[in-house]
């Protein structure tokens, strides 16, 4: 019965200190908080058009900057964009060690080891991207190497319409054709 209630009375007491806030460590946490930036972790953002799957987003890490002056998203841990084609078929994907999106602007920039792909084997590698969705432009003046079907090609600078139905690159500084197996 004795060690029952010494049990008791010192777990008692060690709740009722657990239960004390430390005021310097709240006061740390209030001034770490910015009400201007939301926080969002294991992020899917679902964009569809017409009742039909357009985009889908995923990242580890968003923050969505909610200022009136400069509403953004930005992605520091990298992003992860599947591009749906009519028939809701995987047509591209998109990925990049960090993006932003720029609502005010409608633009969105994706940097450091920028890799799209499609489903018919073109391919897109470089370190940064950049989207205008007024213009629905795809561009970009860093080193691209552009991988299709028959070559390898490396330049500087891209233009492409959004879909990637055709490219141009600026400057042209190698072409290594691929030899198709013969059937």
């Amino acid at each position: 019965m004795y060690k029952a209630a010494l049990l008791f009375s010192v777990s008692s007491l060690l709740s009722l200190t657990a239960c004390v806030n430390d005021l310097e460590e709240i006061a740390q946490f209030e001034q770490s908080i910015n009400p201007e930036i939301e926080l969002g972790q294991g992020v899917r953002i679902i964009y569809s058009d017409s009742a039909k799957l357009r985009v889908i987003i995923e990242a580890p890490t968003m923050h969505n900057f909610v200022a009136p002056g400069q509403p953004k998203q930005e992605f520091p841990d990298g992003v992860l964009v599947t591009f749906f084609d009519e028939l809701q078929d995987t047509s591209s994907i998109l990925s990049a060690q960090w993006g932003r999106y720029d609502r005010k602007e409608n633009r969105v920039t994706v940097r450091d080891s920028v890799v799209w792909q499609s489903v018919d084997d073109r391919m897109l590698e470089t370190e940064e991207l950049i989207w205008d969705q007024r213009d629905a432009m795809v561009t970009t003046n860093k080193f691209v190497v552009v991988t299709q079907p028959d070559a390898i090609i490396h330049g500087y600078g891209l233009e492409a319409p959004q879909d990637f139905s055709s490219a141009r690159i600026k400057q042209v500084t190698g072409r290594v054709p691929i030899n198709q197996p013969e059937q």
